[in-house]
């Protein structure tokens, strides 16, 4: 269950609590809940002894923009990986995810990416860059050039299912990923028409859950095992209106993937 299927400071208590009461194996946390946890003495202690109680690991890492201290995001991005590293070596953080944006110089966003992933690597993390049609990297395409470009072997991509029906809509292009290149998955489901003009905002708070809208999440499935991708399936599914009960969310997020799946 990643971290913003739930509100960005939802109890984290809470936050375990649903994901074990509904089947899932893991959660991901944004860094700033983590550095709060920290702030309030619950982290890295307490959390633990919640995901030993319920038998629910911390998997996923949220998010270093700008390709990483090296890129486009800089002093801010160096500040968020620190945490991101506390993260990893504290729980055994499977995945850290990285945005943009990539900046215009192509060689020099390979190089950034490259070397955040050798930063991620000390810390056994994998780290996926995940496409957004309001950064510079709108696509699969632009992702895939960005990460062949920097060419590390636990470099990859995010697919996101949300960005890519809102986006290029590219089946073909989401197949032919290799593999291993297909670092993390996030599902959702929404409406052909945005509720809301404004993309960010959109994405952000009215995804349903997989079944509940129109997306093509039966051939997005088909084209990501075509491509051999291993990874877990993770549900991103932003809603406002979800987070507003969020027990019927996550189990309806929950039942709506396996139903998929």
């Amino acid at each position: 269950m990643s971290h913003f299927s739930l509100a960005r400071m939802h109890p984290a208590a809470d936050r375990i609590r649903l994901a074990a009461a509904n089947g899932f194996a893991g959660i991901g946390m944004w860094v700033e809940q983590y550095r709060q946890l920290e702030a309030d003495g619950v982290a890295p202690g307490g959390l633990r002894d919640l995901l030993d109680e319920h038998g629910v690991c911390l998997a996923e890492i949220e998010v270093v923009p700008g390709l990483g201290a090296d890129g486009e995001g800089a002093a801010r991005a160096a500040d968020i990986e620190s945490v991101a590293w506390r993260m990893a070596d504290e729980f055994g953080c499977r995945y850290m995810q990285v945005i943009g944006p990539a900046g215009t110089d192509p060689e020099a966003a390979g190089r950034a990416f490259g070397a955040l992933c050798d930063r991620a690597g000390a810390h056994g993390l994998v780290v996926g860059l995940e496409f957004l049609p309001f950064t510079d990297i709108v696509s699969v395409h632009d992702a895939r050039r960005i990460v062949e470009a920097a060419d590390r072997p636990n470099g990859g991509i995010c697919v996101d299912i949300w960005h890519h029906e809102r986006g290029a809509r590219d089946l073909d292009a989401i197949a032919a990923l290799p593999g291993e290149l297909v670092r993390a998955i996030q599902m959702s489901d929404g409406p052909l028409v945005p509720d809301e003009s404004d993309y960010y905002t959109d994405c952000l708070a009215n995804r349903r859950a997989p079944g509940d809208g129109e997306f093509d999440v039966a051939g997005f499935v088909e084209a990501i095992r075509s491509a051999g991708a291993t990874v877990p399936w993770s549900l991103e599914v932003c809603s406002a209106t979800g987070w507003a009960d969020p027990d019927t969310h996550v189990a309806r997020i929950a039942a709506g993937m396996r139903a998929f799946l």
